[in-house]
């Protein structure tokens, strides 16, 4: 009898794990948020992920419950794993994807280097920390921010006074850093665990707008000192699944962990035809605790390049045969999203043995789906 995977989300990550998992003989559930989401060529039931109930019974059923984001509350996890069903990743180790205090605190107990930061529950707090760091720190929401939400750079506690009263806020050092990274790490439950290369992501507007796999121009230490970082993350959080760590490297070329997703990430996109194993398929493997894939590169480089809003005047599908007809080595990912500014519609993938003449292609093709 075929293996039944659960995902909660209807999102676009949810929609490209359909694909590896059919060409698996896995069936699909997804519990979408509404009709008509990315991920509704498997939507089996529609409801709030917040709701127990509505959770529990989509869960009847399936062999494992994962995920295409991190919003679905512990006491709903925990509750469905008190009951006996699979949850991957688990809540032990989705906490820490869901509080960014948790998680900077545990990362310090892994000795896991990170900016130097500070939990501030007042203004009072907020200005000690700044007159310690240089007068001017990032202040982020610990719970439900992402793509630049929920995160802002202030000079003063009055920058974010209308954060305070909902619990305390973290602090961190302004990093200064030449570029930002990104290191992939699947993990099983049964504890085999694979590493992508590490790769370098080009933000815009808190976004991430483009990926060069593998990161160019490292030292000779880097793929193997970030591939240390993810394992150590991996296994002392006890994640299952994907994880993505993203990193600060800065001008004096330490590393240092920003953020973490324990999910299919967006600069995880390039391997769906750029790696022998996407991260697709190797987080349905991973959940499902399948021998996981290769993760070696098959060309030298790969970019990823996001389509970010879509055209304002028609669809992202009438923009295709031009693109396709253009660059015909490039593969173009679509969402099933309507278009809109800012909004992650779309991507495109393209590998080479070239740097420069990769990134020509995934732009290029890119350009087509904006006005």
């Amino acid at each position: 009898m075929a293996l039944t995977l659960g995902i909660v989300g209807g999102g676009q990550l949810a929609r490209m794990m359909i694909a590896p998992a059919v060409e698996l003989g896995i069936d699909v559930r997804v519990l979408a948020e509404e009709p008509g989401m990315s991920a509704s060529l498997a939507a089996t039931a529609t409801g709030d992920y917040r709701d127990l109930e509505t959770v529990r019974v989509f869960a009847e059923g399936v062999d494992v419950v994962t995920f295409d984001h991190e919003h679905v509350p512990q006491e709903v996890l925990r509750a469905l794993v008190d009951g006996g069903v699979a949850v991957h990743p688990g809540p032990d180790a989705l906490q820490f994807a869901q509080d960014k205090l948790r998680m900077r605190a545990r990362l310090a107990e892994l000795g896991i280097p990170q900016p130097e930061w500070a939990e501030v529950a007042d203004a009072a707090q907020l200005q000690t920390f700044l007159d310690s760091n240089g007068g001017r720190v990032v202040v982020k929401t610990p719970r439900g921010g992402y793509d630049g939400k929920g995160v802002r750079v202030v000079s003063s506690p009055d920058e974010v006074a209308d954060w305070f009263g909902d619990g305390p806020l973290l602090a961190e050092e302004l990093v200064d850093f030449s570029r930002e990274l990104a290191q992939q790490v699947a993990r099983r439950p049964s504890g085999e665990l694979v590493t992508y290369p590490v790769v370098e992501t080009v933000q815009r507007g808190g976004v991430c707008a483009e990926v060069i796999a593998p990161a160019p121009h490292g030292a000779a230490r880097l793929p193997e000192v970030a591939a240390e970082i993810g394992t150590t993350i991996a296994e002392g959080l006890g994640v299952t699944g994907m994880l993505a760590v993203e990193l600060f490297e800065t001008t004096d070329e330490r590393l240092l962990v920003n953020e973490l997703a324990m999910r299919p990430h967006n600069s995880g996109h390039w391997s769906q035809d750029g790696a022998i194993t996407s991260q697709f398929e190797q987080h349905v493997r991973a959940v499902l605790d399948l021998p996981l894939g290769d993760a070696v590169p098959r060309q030298p480089w790969a970019v990823m390049v996001n389509i970010l809003g879509g055209p304002a005047t028609d669809t992202l599908e009438s923009r295709l045969p031009a693109a396709l007809d253009a660059h015909p080595a490039v593969k173009v990912h679509t969402y099933g999203k309507a278009p809109r500014p800012g909004r992650k519609v779309g991507h495109v993938n393209a590998t080479g043995e070239e740097l420069d003449a990769v990134v020509y292609d995934a732009r290029a093709a890119a350009a087509f789906f904006a006005d």
